[in-house]
């Protein structure tokens, strides 16, 4: 039964954000607008909801894989703009990380959040697990994780609009290095080109960030001692 009630209810979503056009009806908002209210509702337990959507959320690693065939139909773009691609999604997770940690740190915030900050901008499985090895808490990432990719997903393209940045390697690589799969996903409805470089951002942070995250966290165990 939920799982017909999740694929109307995306379906219904979908309806209501070409008919409005507006970035804040973002599909994954009217969803969980709709979706978690009814599981209060009717006392459904989120292990019973998950269970009864099992083989949606099967779906979604084919969904990710296919985020690759705009990638591969820009190689000759991104094989010419390596040296662009590879500093800005360096300069992109190097700042994410220290940001988030230094802001953090400011605050006061306690160590295991910090651990659960570091991975925010890079897709759920990596900062699920970049938490989990550094001792911060999976969920409280995995949240972050959504927040910051609704952020993007409905921010980012009134910004370039905002800004007059046209150019698909800049709007790409900024949404997939910030906003990860839900950005990417958004650049995938408005142009391919913004797509295969977005795609290739978010692969390329999340090995940078997996890669320097226990480093940033050594360094936010320091300051903070």
């Amino acid at each position: 039964m939920w799982m017909l009630v999740t694929i109307v209810t995306f379906f219904f979503a979908r309806w209501v954000s070409r008919k409005f056009n507006t970035p804040i009806f973002n599909p994954l908002i009217i969803s969980i607008a709709i979706i978690i209210p009814a599981l209060i509702y009717f006392k459904v337990p989120f292990d019973t909801y998950y269970a009864e959507n099992e083989w949606l959320s099967f779906a979604l690693q084919p969904a990710v894989v296919a985020l690759a065939y705009p990638l591969y139909e820009q190689l000759p773009q991104i094989r010419a703009n390596w040296r662009i691609v590879t500093l800005a999604c360096s300069v992109g997770s190097i700042m994410s990380m220290l940001t988030s940690t230094l802001i953090a740190i400011s605050l006061k915030a306690d160590i295991t959040l910090i651990a659960s900050l570091l991975g925010k901008s890079v897709t759920t499985p990596i900062a699920m697990e970049v938490s989990r090895n550094l001792g911060g808490e999976p969920a409280i990432a995995a949240i972050l994780v959504l927040l910051v990719g609704l952020f993007g997903a409905i921010l980012a393209y009134p910004i370039y609009n905002l800004l007059n940045i046209t150019h698909p390697i800049a709007k790409g690589l900024t949404m997939g290095t910030v906003s990860h799969a839900l950005g990417t996903a958004t650049c995938a409805e408005k142009n391919g080109e913004d797509a295969a470089f977005s795609s290739l951002a978010l692969v390329l942070c999340g090995v940078i960030t997996s890669v320097l995250a226990p480093s940033f966290f050594t360094l936010a165990l320091w300051l903070s001692a």
